[in-house]
């Protein structure tokens, strides 16, 4: 069967085609046909569709909504441009995949889409404002083309964490503002730590029970989870993305009475210190050069730039920070920590950084 996977951004939308069956999915051997992204949705928009094996088409044009993207995507999946040989027409996609990025305390696991789901993601909406709306879109946008006899499923960044105990998942306030407003930690990158925990024990042969490792998804956004007997116990993300680890352009854990500090420093508004936090902080705020790791490096390397050399430290050393808390909280049954994201699969440099210090927990960097 064809597989549609999309993820609908605020103004995105990125898509893949998977074949797969239940003999493919025994033996992970799922294929990816096709996959592509739109961006600038709204404005003028860049589109980038690659058929594997072909060429990239690349192109710009105004798209105004997400409907009208997912709308292209299809007419470009059963084109003949597409050269997706198993899609002829739309009847050939046989189901849709969505992520949906807050499923709060009401979904723990991927479900099929229905119109208690659709009122269920609806009510989180005021746990993340900016994408379960986009993600609805895309639900609606397929449900209106591809018609509602197509299954649709969502899948939540927030379902793996769902098994965190009370206590890595409250903060320190009243309880009643928990009870009231569900302020907790949720954790989010769940989907990408929930795939790191299957990989591994699917390579080493182990049961689910027997996975105790600690996850490190590190790219622009960035997080760490504790997976003890398979399952999250804690993860640095937390209320909302901005938690946690120093990020692209995040600032990750802070004292927050810098805010009232910065309010009556600066004036800021709520919004511009919202902006501050997750826009203008992190790698860029601290290097005040890019957000983009691969350019520090570059920076520190070639000029050997005092600030970017303090933002990648500054970046490996709370990386560590929650590697050694979570080897604690696991009673140092840990068998590995495992790298993955953009940073984390393809900076050799900085997972040596980020290990270089960890002698004390029993690890040691190869850099064979």
């Amino acid at each position: 069967m064809n597989i549609l996977v999309l993820n609908s951004g605020s103004s995105s939308v990125k898509f893949q085609i998977i074949e797969t069956d239940l003999g493919r999915i025994e033996k992970d051997r799922d294929k990816r046909l096709a996959r592509g992204v739109m961006e600038r949705i709204g404005s003028h928009s860049l589109i980038t569709f690659e058929t594997e094996g072909q060429p990239r088409y690349r192109t710009a044009k105004p798209v105004k909504s997400h409907r009208e993207a997912v709308d292209m995507i299809l007419r470009w999946i059963i084109s003949p441009e597409s050269k997706i040989e198993s899609i002829r027409s739309l009847s050939d996609i046989h189901a849709v995949g969505h992520r949906v990025v807050h499923g709060g305390e009401d979904f723990t696991k991927s479900v099929k889409i229905t119109p208690d789901v659709i009122r269920g993601i609806e009510d989180n909406i005021e746990l993340a404002p900016l994408h379960n709306p986009a993600n609805l879109k895309g639900i609606k946008a397929v449900t209106e083309l591809l018609g509602e006899q197509v299954p649709q499923v969502a899948v939540f960044d927030t379902a793996f964490h769902s098994t965190m105990p009370a206590t890595s998942y409250l903060y320190g306030l009243p309880y009643q503002l928990y009870r009231r407003y569900k302020i907790r930690r949720y954790g989010f990158h769940g989907t990408s730590h929930r795939y790191i925990a299957y990989r591994y024990r699917q390579q080493l042969n182990e049961t689910r029970e027997n996975v105790n490792i600690i996850s490190m998804h590190l790219g622009n956004g960035a997080s760490v989870c504790a997976i003890h007997h398979g399952e999250s116990i804690d993860t640095s993300m937390g209320f909302t993305p901005l938690e946690g680890l120093v990020m692209g352009t995040r600032a990750g854990d802070m004292d927050p009475s810098i805010l009232e500090f910065l309010y009556h420093k600066e004036g800021f508004t709520f919004a511009e210190m919202d902006n501050l936090l997750n826009k203008r902080s992190g790698l860029l705020g601290i290097s005040g050069l890019t957000h983009d790791m691969r350019e520090l490096l570059e920076e520190e390397e070639e000029n050997q730039d005092r600030r970017a050399t303090l933002a990648i430290d500054m970046f490996c050393k709370r990386v560590r920070k929650y590697i050694g808390s979570y080897f604690v909280e696991m009673e140092g049954n840990v068998e590995a920590i495992v790298f993955t994201g953009g940073i984390g699969e393809n900076a050799a440099l900085v997972r040596e950084r980020i290990c270089n210090g960890l002698e004390a927990i029993g690890l040691k960097f190869d850099k064979k």
